[in-house]
Protein backbone atom coordinates (compact mmCIF):
# COMPACT_ATOMS: atom_id res chain seq x y z
CA UNK A 1 0.00 0.00 0.00
CA UNK A 2 2.87 2.12 0.72
CA UNK A 3 3.52 1.94 -2.97
CA UNK A 4 0.27 2.89 -4.38
CA UNK A 5 0.13 6.05 -1.67
CA UNK A 6 3.94 6.54 -3.22
CA UNK A 7 2.76 6.40 -6.81
CA UNK A 8 -0.47 8.83 -5.90
CA UNK A 9 1.81 11.51 -4.29
CA UNK A 10 4.27 11.43 -7.05
CA UNK A 11 1.19 11.98 -9.51
CA UNK A 12 0.08 15.20 -7.98
CA UNK A 13 3.56 16.48 -7.69
CA UNK A 14 4.38 15.79 -11.44
CA UNK A 15 1.42 17.67 -12.23
CA UNK A 16 2.02 21.00 -10.74
CA UNK A 17 3.68 22.29 -13.75
CA UNK A 18 0.99 21.91 -16.09
CA UNK A 19 -1.69 23.66 -13.49
CA UNK A 20 1.07 26.49 -12.77
CA UNK A 21 0.66 27.02 -16.95
CA UNK A 22 -3.11 26.27 -16.99
CA UNK A 23 -3.25 29.14 -13.54
CA UNK A 24 -0.82 31.41 -15.80
CA UNK A 25 -2.93 31.31 -18.91
CA UNK A 26 -6.14 31.65 -17.25
CA UNK A 27 -5.47 34.40 -15.05
CA UNK A 28 -3.58 36.13 -18.76
CA UNK A 29 -6.89 35.94 -20.70
CA UNK A 30 -7.41 39.46 -20.79
CA UNK A 31 -3.89 40.48 -21.05
CA UNK A 32 -2.53 42.93 -24.42
CA UNK A 33 -0.79 40.49 -26.35
CA UNK A 34 -0.08 37.87 -24.34
CA UNK A 35 0.45 34.28 -25.97
CA UNK A 36 0.31 30.72 -25.12
CA UNK A 37 2.75 28.32 -24.51
CA UNK A 38 3.71 24.91 -25.48
CA UNK A 39 1.99 22.05 -23.35
CA UNK A 40 4.29 20.19 -20.39
CA UNK A 41 4.99 16.54 -21.64
CA UNK A 42 5.98 14.00 -19.48
CA UNK A 43 9.28 12.41 -19.45
CA UNK A 44 10.74 8.63 -17.92
CA UNK A 45 13.47 9.09 -15.47
CA UNK A 46 15.18 6.18 -14.13
CA UNK A 47 15.94 6.26 -10.36
CA UNK A 48 18.69 5.67 -8.56
CA UNK A 49 19.18 3.97 -5.36
CA UNK A 50 18.31 0.58 -3.87
CA UNK A 51 15.85 -1.84 -5.85
CA UNK A 52 15.67 -3.23 -9.53
CA UNK A 53 17.44 -1.72 -11.62
CA UNK A 54 14.54 -0.85 -14.12
CA UNK A 55 13.18 1.13 -11.71
CA UNK A 56 11.77 4.40 -13.89
CA UNK A 57 9.66 7.29 -12.64
CA UNK A 58 7.66 9.99 -14.62
CA UNK A 59 8.91 13.46 -14.38
CA UNK A 60 6.99 16.70 -16.10
CA UNK A 61 9.22 19.08 -18.11
CA UNK A 62 7.88 22.35 -19.67
CA UNK A 63 9.34 24.06 -22.57
CA UNK A 64 7.83 27.55 -22.34
CA UNK A 65 8.12 27.80 -26.36
CA UNK A 66 5.79 30.30 -27.52
CA UNK A 67 2.82 30.49 -29.77
CA UNK A 68 2.56 33.18 -31.71
CA UNK A 69 -0.60 32.27 -33.07
CA UNK A 70 -2.77 35.63 -33.30
CA UNK A 71 -5.11 36.79 -31.27
CA UNK A 72 -8.97 39.08 -31.47
CA UNK A 73 -7.83 42.37 -32.78
CA UNK A 74 -9.49 45.42 -31.54
CA UNK A 75 -10.00 48.76 -33.26
CA UNK A 76 -9.51 51.39 -31.14
CA UNK A 77 -8.52 54.73 -33.20
CA UNK A 78 -5.73 55.47 -30.51
CA UNK A 79 -2.99 56.55 -32.71
CA UNK A 80 -0.10 54.83 -30.58
CA UNK A 81 -1.80 51.40 -30.58
CA UNK A 82 -0.86 48.49 -32.88
CA UNK A 83 -0.87 44.83 -33.20
CA UNK A 84 1.38 43.07 -35.17
CA UNK A 85 0.88 40.49 -38.16
CA UNK A 86 1.52 37.58 -38.54
CA UNK A 87 4.78 36.16 -36.56
CA UNK A 88 6.16 39.80 -36.21
CA UNK A 89 7.48 40.41 -32.59
CA UNK A 90 8.30 44.05 -31.72
CA UNK A 91 11.84 44.74 -29.76
CA UNK A 92 11.83 46.74 -26.53
CA UNK A 93 14.18 47.02 -23.68
CA UNK A 94 13.61 44.83 -20.41
CA UNK A 95 14.40 45.91 -17.05
CA UNK A 96 17.77 44.36 -17.24
CA UNK A 97 19.14 46.18 -20.46
CA UNK A 98 18.91 43.11 -22.38
CA UNK A 99 16.76 42.99 -25.54
CA UNK A 100 13.24 41.48 -25.71
CA UNK A 101 10.77 40.84 -27.59
CA UNK A 102 7.11 41.37 -27.19
CA UNK A 103 3.45 41.49 -29.09
CA UNK A 104 2.16 44.26 -26.59
CA UNK A 105 1.26 47.28 -28.86
CA UNK A 106 -0.35 49.33 -26.30
CA UNK A 107 1.88 51.74 -26.89
CA UNK A 108 2.13 56.02 -25.13
CA UNK A 109 4.90 58.62 -24.83
CA UNK A 110 6.22 58.99 -21.21
CA UNK A 111 7.09 62.07 -19.24
CA UNK A 112 10.25 61.62 -20.80
CA UNK A 113 9.22 61.68 -24.28
CA UNK A 114 10.41 57.74 -24.99
CA UNK A 115 7.77 55.88 -26.58
CA UNK A 116 7.10 52.79 -24.87
CA UNK A 117 4.29 50.03 -23.88
CA UNK A 118 1.76 50.28 -21.22
CA UNK A 119 4.49 47.77 -19.14
CA UNK A 120 6.84 50.48 -19.58
CA UNK A 121 9.24 48.35 -21.75
CA UNK A 122 11.09 51.03 -23.84
CA UNK A 123 10.81 50.82 -27.98
CA UNK A 124 14.09 50.01 -29.51
CA UNK A 125 14.38 51.88 -32.82
CA UNK A 126 16.56 50.51 -35.76
CA UNK A 127 19.68 51.44 -34.73
CA UNK A 128 18.71 49.54 -31.33
CA UNK A 129 18.60 52.80 -29.15
CA UNK A 130 14.94 54.51 -27.95
CA UNK A 131 12.31 56.61 -29.50
CA UNK A 132 12.48 60.30 -28.50
CA UNK A 133 9.41 61.95 -29.66
CA UNK A 134 9.66 65.98 -29.55
CA UNK A 135 7.53 67.18 -26.81
CA UNK A 136 4.16 68.96 -27.99
CA UNK A 137 4.13 67.04 -31.03
CA UNK A 138 1.16 64.42 -32.55
CA UNK A 139 3.03 61.01 -32.99
CA UNK A 140 1.36 58.47 -35.77
CA UNK A 141 2.81 54.65 -36.90
CA UNK A 142 2.86 53.48 -40.64
CA UNK A 143 2.54 49.31 -41.09
CA UNK A 144 5.72 49.16 -41.43
CA UNK A 145 6.82 50.32 -37.97
CA UNK A 146 7.80 53.95 -39.01
CA UNK A 147 6.94 56.71 -36.42
CA UNK A 148 5.94 60.09 -37.30
CA UNK A 149 5.62 62.97 -35.47
CA UNK A 150 3.36 66.42 -36.57
CA UNK A 151 3.44 69.48 -35.18
CA UNK A 152 0.02 71.14 -35.31
CA UNK A 153 0.75 74.50 -34.38
CA UNK A 154 2.86 74.36 -37.62
CA UNK A 155 2.11 77.47 -39.99
CA UNK A 156 1.26 76.80 -43.60
CA UNK A 157 0.55 73.24 -44.98
CA UNK A 158 1.44 70.62 -41.94
CA UNK A 159 4.12 68.03 -42.74
CA UNK A 160 4.69 64.61 -40.59
CA UNK A 161 8.53 64.09 -39.96
CA UNK A 162 9.78 60.56 -39.43
CA UNK A 163 11.63 60.32 -36.20
CA UNK A 164 12.81 57.27 -36.30
CA UNK A 165 11.38 53.03 -37.32
CA UNK A 166 10.54 50.53 -34.58
CA UNK A 167 12.84 47.37 -34.05
CA UNK A 168 10.50 44.95 -35.68
CA UNK A 169 11.52 40.97 -36.40
CA UNK A 170 9.48 38.42 -38.38
CA UNK A 171 9.85 35.35 -35.76
CA UNK A 172 8.27 32.64 -38.19
CA UNK A 173 11.48 30.60 -38.48
CA UNK A 174 12.55 31.23 -34.65
CA UNK A 175 11.34 29.43 -31.94
CA UNK A 176 10.87 32.01 -28.75
CA UNK A 177 10.98 31.44 -25.37
CA UNK A 178 9.42 32.92 -22.33
CA UNK A 179 11.85 35.41 -20.18
CA UNK A 180 10.68 35.74 -16.45
CA UNK A 181 9.57 38.66 -16.93
CA UNK A 182 7.26 37.78 -19.81
CA UNK A 183 8.93 39.14 -22.38
CA UNK A 184 9.93 36.43 -25.22
CA UNK A 185 13.65 35.43 -26.75
CA UNK A 186 15.19 33.16 -29.23
CA UNK A 187 15.80 29.84 -27.23
CA UNK A 188 18.74 29.47 -25.35
CA UNK A 189 19.98 32.41 -26.50
CA UNK A 190 18.28 35.03 -24.19
CA UNK A 191 18.98 38.55 -25.05
CA UNK A 192 20.48 38.21 -28.58
CA UNK A 193 18.27 39.71 -32.18
CA UNK A 194 16.02 37.64 -33.78
CA UNK A 195 17.49 36.56 -37.62
CA UNK A 196 14.57 37.76 -39.72
CA UNK A 197 11.89 35.40 -41.20
CA UNK A 198 10.62 35.11 -45.00
CA UNK A 199 8.05 37.37 -44.03
CA UNK A 200 8.46 40.95 -44.03
CA UNK A 201 7.35 42.28 -40.21
CA UNK A 202 4.13 44.33 -40.52
CA UNK A 203 1.54 45.95 -38.08
CA UNK A 204 -1.92 46.86 -38.13
CA UNK A 205 -1.97 50.58 -36.49
CA UNK A 206 -4.63 52.07 -34.48
CA UNK A 207 -5.48 48.65 -33.40
CA UNK A 208 -4.28 45.66 -30.47
CA UNK A 209 -4.61 41.92 -29.77
CA UNK A 210 -5.87 40.39 -27.55
CA UNK A 211 -4.78 37.12 -25.89
CA UNK A 212 -5.12 34.06 -28.01
CA UNK A 213 -6.26 32.22 -25.11
CA UNK A 214 -9.35 30.48 -25.08
CA UNK A 215 -10.78 30.71 -21.79
CA UNK A 216 -13.60 27.92 -22.12
CA UNK A 217 -10.90 25.61 -23.14
CA UNK A 218 -8.66 26.49 -20.25
CA UNK A 219 -11.33 26.47 -17.86
CA UNK A 220 -12.25 22.76 -18.95
CA UNK A 221 -8.39 21.82 -18.50
CA UNK A 222 -8.81 23.52 -15.14
CA UNK A 223 -11.40 21.65 -14.21
CA UNK A 224 -10.13 18.46 -15.46
CA UNK A 225 -7.12 18.70 -13.33
CA UNK A 226 -8.77 19.46 -10.32
CA UNK A 227 -10.49 15.95 -10.85
CA UNK A 228 -7.31 14.32 -11.18
CA UNK A 229 -5.98 15.73 -8.05
CA UNK A 230 -8.92 14.79 -6.12
CA UNK A 231 -8.83 11.04 -7.92
CA UNK A 232 -5.29 10.61 -6.50
CA UNK A 233 -5.85 12.11 -2.84
CA UNK A 234 -8.53 9.80 -2.78
CA UNK A 235 -6.36 6.46 -3.54
CA UNK A 236 -4.58 7.99 -1.08
CA UNK A 237 -7.02 7.98 1.60
CA UNK A 238 -8.00 4.41 0.57
CA UNK A 239 -4.70 2.92 0.44
CA UNK A 240 -4.27 4.59 4.25
CA UNK A 241 -7.85 2.72 5.05
CA UNK A 242 -6.80 -1.02 3.37
CA UNK A 243 -3.70 -0.57 5.49
CA UNK A 244 -5.37 0.13 8.73
CA UNK A 245 -7.66 -2.67 8.01
CA UNK A 246 -4.83 -5.36 7.40
CA UNK A 247 -3.29 -4.22 10.62
CA UNK A 248 -6.34 -4.97 12.52
CA UNK A 249 -6.67 -8.09 11.06
CA UNK A 250 -3.12 -9.21 12.15
CA UNK A 251 -3.64 -8.48 15.70
CA UNK A 252 -4.59 -11.80 18.33
CA UNK A 253 -7.98 -12.12 19.65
Amino acid sequence: MDRLAFNAAAAINEQRLTRQMTVNELANVTTIGFKRSYEVAMNAVKVDGSGFTSRLQPQSVSADVVKLEGGAIMVTGNPTDVAMNDSTVLGVTAANGELAFTRRGDLRVNTAGVLENSARHVVRGQGGGAITIPPGLEVSINADGSVYAIDRAQAGVVQSVLIDRMLMRDASTTPLERRQDGLFGPVGKLGADIVDGPVIPSLTARALEGSNVNAMEVMVKLMDQSRSFEHQVRNIKESKTIDESGATMMKLG
